[in-house]
């Protein structure tokens, strides 16, 4: 069944959430500061390991937060749950493989124009190639 509320209760569970995300906010935003060294002059923190994986876990357990307090799955159950995450997780999934494929295409399609760039070698006049001037077809072939 429904999980009933007072209205008193609801404004109170939103200003409670307001203001969890607003210090995981802050916190997220003093950590990209500091960490750039543009709190503490000269000083910064390592960002893939430090930084990014901190600044991942905040961020997701801000999405956690809003999709289980304001989305009200937190009071669902599993199957509903996973009906809507596991549909998201594939989405990611997909962005992750096209931004890794549009990557790959990049770098090949770089790779082409560094070629093309380097110039074309003449290539020799051969007998046997497969497009040939009309004079040339009239020495190869023979309807004798």
């Amino acid at each position: 069944m429904g999980h009933h509320t007072t209205v008193k209760e609801d404004v109170g569970i939103a200003v409670k959430g307001f203001i969890i995300l607003l210090i995981v906010t802050f916190i997220e935003v003093g950590i990209a500061l500091v960490g750039n060294g543009h709190i503490i002059e000269g000083f910064k923190l390592p960002k893939l390991i430090l930084m990014v994986p901190i600044m991942i876990a905040f961020s997701l357990y801000k999405a956690y937060y809003i999709v289980s307090i304001f989305m009200h799955l937190g009071h669902e159950t599993k199957g509903m749950a996973a009906s809507i995450v596991l549909p998201m997780l594939l989405f990611i999934w997909a962005i992750t493989a096209f931004l890794w494929e549009g990557k790959s295409w990049n770098n090949n399609q770089n790779y082409v124009n560094d070629k093309n760039k380097e110039g074309v070698k003449e290539v020799k006049e051969n007998k046997t190639s497969m497009i040939q001037t009309k004079d040339q077809m009239k020495t190869v072939l023979s309807f004798s």
